[in-house]
């Protein structure tokens, strides 16, 4: 929560609640997390490995590491029939190969910009599906961001393949959030997290070996960044999820551009211009804004 006052609000602020500012770290952080893992992605891309390829070395490794801190019980084994968790995991594998293809052909920035169509997808299908609370403010201020991700990227009139992929990637991005809120409450953070992993290199496995990738490159250091990374920052979401309405979330979503212009401009010597930070600070400002507001119902 973030304060209105100065007494009652640092009294808050310091209080743990699900809308704090502990909430809005952990979303950051899952966020930074994410994108540094389709940088390394892209990294691997662009030095001749399949998209497929690096899509499933993302899902495999991730869920190789992750089994051992899962606990899965024989028990659980028979959720693995659950047809949620193959749907679940099919949006989150087309996310992934569309972003790192467009990756392929357009800047980091206005990819993720594209990509952002995701929150606006999340906050509305949550309504309509999960019946979570829709309000005027918070509405007009996730359009309000919406419209500082179009100063960002400045679209034309001619859309460019790549940049039609970031935009599915995104549609993707946000029904896996509000599948992942649809099922947070039934299942364990962890389960749910290796799930997606273990189906998802499932589902790939047949193809990533379609296009044999040069395997004298050492890639081995950008696949562990490529998958910890990704694996990490969404096993953040499924916590945050568990007690944090999807709508509530899909504002703090807009931090992700942040995080990909930084490591634009660090891993491939990309930076907005001026017009271009003044979209950031707009998102930024209507995305916080949006958790304020949530907490008081508005």
């Amino acid at each position: 929560m973030w304060p209105g006052n100065c007494s009652e609000g640092l009294a808050n602020f310091m209080t743990p609640s699900p809308y704090s500012a502990r909430l809005v770290g952990l979303v950051v952080l899952a966020m930074t997390l994410i994108v540094s893992g389709d940088a390394a992605a892209t990294v691997l891309t662009d030095a001749g490995f399949p998209q497929v390829f690096v899509a499933w070395t993302r899902f495999a490794l991730a869920a190789v590491l992750l089994l051992p801190l899962v606990g899965i019980s024989r028990a659980e084994l028979r959720y693995f029939r659950d047809w949620r968790l193959y749907l679940r995991a099919a949006l989150i594998v087309g996310g992934i190969l569309c972003i790192l293809t467009a990756l392929r052909t357009e800047p980091m920035a206005d990819v993720f910009g594209a990509f952002f169509v995701g929150p606006v997808v999340s906050y509305f299908l949550a309504a309509v599906l999960l019946r979570e609370q829709i309000t005027v403010v918070r509405t007009c201020l996730l359009l309000i961001s919406f419209a500082g991700v179009m100063l960002v990227v400045r679209p034309g009139f001619g859309m460019s393949p790549g940049m039609g992929l970031a935009i599915l990637a995104g549609c993707f991005h946000g029904a896996y959030l509000v599948a992942t809120r649809w099922l947070a409450g039934d299942f364990r953070p962890r389960f749910l997290l290796f799930s997606q992993l273990a189906i998802g290199a499932t589902l790939l496995s047949p193809f990533a070996f379609l296009e044999t990738p040069d395997l004298t490159l050492p890639p081995f250091g950008l696949i562990a960044i490529s998958a910890i990374g990704s694996a990490a920052g969404n096993l953040l979401l499924v916590l945050v999820n568990r007690t944090t309405p999807a709508g509530v979330i899909a504002p703090l979503i807009y931090s992700q551009l942040l995080a990909a212009m930084v490591i634009g401009w660090a891993v491939f010597a990309e930076w907005p211009d001026g017009l271009s930070l003044i979209g950031l600070v707009i998102i930024m400002t209507a995305g916080v804004s949006s958790v304020w507001f949530s907490q008081r119902g508005r």
